[in-house]
């Protein structure tokens, strides 16, 4: 890894100015070994800052990179990131709250997977909660794609942690290294499966099956399709898990429970997400898109179809950006569609 003294400087408050402006700059600078400085930290969001999610995520940086950091502390505005290298092994990092495993892992996973050597991890968190993939999606909708890109790794969940008392366990095994190969998908397929899970933690069962009803009335899906689980987690909780399998790809759209919130209404909160992804014709979703930017970044010659890229998305990409130099390019196309493209022939690190 060649390292640069000049630091890349990213505005926290660009584009959807949230939390992923941070996770992706974190991993960037990893990869190409940049000091980084990130200002306004989640400044358009309703408490600015870092969170413990947030912090958690800047320290398992900080771990694997061997970096020096200034500004980790909570509500931190501005950080100082300068990494050495990148070093595999096992680690294991506790959110301390219901903050999601899956988007401390966004920020690690790509370093380790680029540089050669085997690393475990352990992240305990939230493994099923609002505004983050749950467990399931990483899983089976991430992780078949990665190794279709030549990725080796495999994940455990050893826990379920619902909002709010969290206490959730995933692990992980990789090897980092391997050679990427380009991504292309714009067709899914046929429709090979699908299956609605409502998962319960201390609830009644009764709780499930209205969430599955309105799946069965919204979706027509027939009842051999819905199925609910009871899971073993610190407290309550429910998800609400609809997943298909297509010949190129399984898709999973997800909804959580939450205080005062109606069994029915996370049944059409996931239903209605199925609609849009359905109805637009694209093999990957607007959450997916914005997963795989990074791996095609790293693998070149990549083009996906997707529905048309959220803010969330354009922002990613543009902090990508300005680290490779190298545009991610979306172009819209007639209908809710869009290709996004990243030109070979990847990275060297």
């Amino acid at each position: 890894m060649t390292t640069s003294q000049d630091p890349v400087i990213i505005d926290g408050a660009q584009g959807e100015g949230g939390g992923q402006v941070l996770r992706t700059s974190l991993a960037m600078a990893l990869i190409h070994g940049r000091p980084l400085v990130v200002r306004s930290i989640r400044a358009k969001r309703r408490r600015p800052g870092l969170l413990r999610q947030h912090l958690t995520a800047l320290r398992a940086a900080a771990a694997i990179g061997d970096a020096s950091v200034e500004g980790d502390h909570m509500r931190s505005s501005e950080i100082r990131f300068t990494p050495e290298a990148i070093r595999h092994g096992d680690y294991s990092f506790a959110i301390g709250t219901a903050g999601s495993t899956s988007l401390v892992l966004q920020t690690i996973l790509w370093p380790l997977l680029v540089a050669p050597g085997s690393s475990r991890l352990r992240l305990e968190g939230g493994t099923h909660a609002a505004m983050a993939p749950p467990f399931e999606y990483i899983d089976r909708v991430l992780l078949p794609l990665l190794r279709r890109m030549g990725v080796v790794i495999e994940a455990r969940l050893v826990r379920h942690g619902f909002f709010p008392a969290g206490g959730g366990i995933i692990e992980l095994e990789l090897e980092g290294g391997h050679a990427w190969k380009p991504l292309v998908l714009t067709e899914r397929g046929e429709l090979r499966r699908r299956r609605a899970t409502a998962l319960l933690s201390r609830l009644a069962p009764a709780i499930g099956e209205r969430q599955l009803k309105v799946v069965g009335k919204r979706l027509g899906w027939a009842r051999e399709e819905l199925v609910t689980e009871q899971v073993e987690s610190p407290g309550p909780g429910t998800a609400l898990l609809l997943e298909m399998e297509f010949e190129s790809l399984t898709e999973l759209h997800s909804a959580f429970g939450a205080h005062g919130l109606r069994a029915e209404q996370v049944g059409r909160g996931a239903t209605e997400e199925v609609r849009a992804y359905l109805a637009g014709g694209a093999p990957v979703g607007r959450h997916l898109a914005d997963q795989l930017l990074i791996p095609m970044t790293l693998a070149g010659a990549s083009t996906i179809r997707t529905l048309r890229p959220t803010l969330h998305t354009q922002t990613n990409a543009e902090v990508i950006e300005a680290f490779t130099g190298v545009p991610v390019r979306i172009t819209r196309e007639e209908g809710p569609t869009a290709l996004i493209e990243v030109p070979g022939p990847g990275l060297s690190v």
